[in-house]
Formats: C-alpha cells, sequence, structure tokens
C-alpha cells in the first residue's frame, strides 16, 4: 500500500485589509510598508486556489502545510486564515505548523492558533502543543514550531531546548514501535546549519541536527525560503533523511516566482513500507512559465 502526503507552504493568504493605525507600531509598520510596497503583487490568490484545486485532485491521503498563513499577523488575518485551511481541508486531513509570519509580533500567534488550533491537534485532541504527533496511515507526523516573534527585519526562528528534547524522545520512541511508522518531520524554518541566511535563519538549527542524528527521522519537510530545495541531514549509523523545503503556494509565475524553483508549488510523496524502512519518491507540481498548474517532474530523494 502507498500512502499519498502533500506538502505546501508559505500562502501568505490575502488579501490584506488596511490595518487600524494603533496596530501600525513597531514591526508592524515596516511589514505593512513592505506589503504595499511590492510584497503584495508577489501573492497572487488565484494562483494559490489554482494550486489547491490541483492539490486535492491528486487525492492524497494527507496534506502537511508548514507554516506562514499570516503576513503581518493582524487579527484580522486570522479569520482568513482559517478560511484558507478549511479550504484546504478538515483539521483531521490536514497538519500545519506556523512559521515567523504567524509569530510576527506577540500576541499574533496565539490569534493564529486560536483560530486554526485544530489542525495542529495531537492525538489525544491537544491542540497548540509542539511538538505534536499525528498518525496518519503508515505515517507518525511530527509538528514543530520554530515560530517566534522578532525585532523589524528580523525573521529567524528558534525551537529552544524543551522542544528538541521533547521531539528527540519522541523521535526516539517511535523508531522501537513494532512496524515502525514512517517520521515525517515538519517546521517552518530550514533546520540545517546554513540554510537560510543570517537573520533569517533557524538559531537552533546545530542542535536539532545533532538531535537528528541521534534519533532519526524519516523526511523533513519545511518553508520559509519561497524556494523548492533538498539537502540532506545525518541520521543515526550516518544514513541521510532527506530534508525538503517547498515554495511560497502563491508565488506568481513572474517577477520574484520568473525564477522557476520559486514559483509557486507543491510537492507529493508517495511512501511505501520497503523491508525494514520505506521508499519515498517525491513529484513537484505547480506553475509553469506561463502560468499553468503540471507536473514539474520528480525530485530524487536517495
Amino acid at each position: 500500500m502507498t500512502f499519498r502526503l502533500a506538502h505546501l507552504s508559505d500562502p501568505h493568504v490575502g488579501p490584506l485589509g488596511r490595518p487600524r493605525l494603533h496596530q501600525l507600531i513597531g514591526k508592524r509598520a515596516t511589514g505593512y510598508a513592505n506589503w504595499r510596497r511590492g510584497r503584495s503583487r508577489s501573492h497572487d490568490m488565484a494562483v494559490l486556489e489554482a494550486l489547491v484545486t490541483d492539490l486535492k485532485a491528486q487525492g492524497p491521503g494527507h496534506v502537511a502545510c508548514t507554516g506562514d498563513l499570516c503576513n503581518i499577523g493582524l487579527p484580522s488575518e486570522w479569520e482568513t486564515a482559517r478560511t484558507f485551511m478549511e479550504a484546504l481541508g478538515p483539521p483531521g486531513a490536514v497538519s500545519l505548523v506556523p512559521g515567523n509570519h504567524d509569530a510576527y509580533v506577540r500576541g499574533s500567534l496565539e490569534g493564529l492558533l486560536a483560530a486554526c488550533g485544530g489542525y495542529t491537534a495531537d492525538d489525544s485532541g491537544v491542540i497548540a502543543r509542539f511538538p505534536y504527533l499525528r498518525r496518519r496511515g503508515p505515517l507518525a507526523l511530527v509538528g514543530l514550531s520554530s515560530a517566534i516573534p522578532t525585532k523589524p527585519f528580523v525573521a529567524s526562528g528558534r525551537l529552544g531546548a524543551p522542544q528538541l528534547a521533547a521531539a528527540e524522545a519522541l523521535l526516539r520512541a517511535l523508531a522501537t514501535e513494532p512496524g515502525r511508522p514512517c517520521r515525517v518531520v515538519m517546521i517552518h524554518h530550514p533546520p540545517q546549519p546554513g540554510g537560510a541566511s543570517p537573520g533569517r535563519d533557524l538559531k537552533d538549527a546545530a542542535a536539532f541536527t545533532a538531535m537528528i542524528a541521534r534519533a532519526g527521522a524519516d523526511l523533513i519537510l519545511h518553508g520559509h525560503n519561497h524556494v523548492t530545495s533538498l539537502h540532506r541531514m545525518a541520521g543515526p549509523g550516518g544514513r541521510a533523511v532527506p530534508v525538503v523545503g517547498a515554495p511560497s503556494a502563491s508565488a506568481r509565475a513572474d517577477g520574484h516566482g520568473a525564477v522557476p524553483a520559486r514559483r509557486a508549488a507543491y510537492l507529493l510523496y508517495d511512501i511505501a513500507r520497503a523491508g525494514e524502512g520505506y521508499a519515498v519518491t517525491a513529484r513537484r507540481r505547480g506553475l509553469d512559465a506561463a502560468g499553468a498548474v503540471v507536473d514539474l517532474g520528480p525530485m530524487a530523494l536517495e
């Protein structure tokens, strides 16, 4: 039996309403100015709708969304984000981890999770507690939050020692289960050292990498860089763990998205048992140069 997992990221859902003056204090002021100057033209909601329609037509057994539903963390964005998530699927069929734009200022992350927390519910029903564990078919989805509020012009993330320790314990326990599940880790920021530029990186990437080297995983999914990417991280015994980054799901085919790896796309993973482990194949679907959603070909994970 093959299980199909879809992965998209960084939809930056709009439209962004005009904020009230008192909401444009600190980081939101610069973020709103950047949105008005050009960022709003980089993200196209018609593109996002076409991508989601195509994704659902592929019949995935589950969908992973690795964050940045919001733009500048306004309260009005939380309902917009929930509407998007509901269009993507019900909470049982879609797993969400937040991104830095979802935690744009203090209180933003809590607001988003109040609106969309069902998509972070672990198997016991507890919401917005990271790491979480969701079992779907042969998968054990482990959701992490690297989303923290930061200063203007900073978009870094952090997991923190308690979350890293809890994730390691969870991944180790899953590895010893009879008929071991396929362990899929979801995080917003690229989790490897050097995975993003200074000021945009995961501050404890080295600690995460060391944790994976001890505990292992089968697949690590992230977003944040708005580009399709593939990295490999060492697991126990030196076994390579693929680390796949998804581009923005709303990036237009022109302008910023003129670079093929930056155009809106999502990934499909077909996962099947292979001996004591799993065989994972990946394909990309997204915009071509003309703006049509097409099959963009395979990614070689091995």
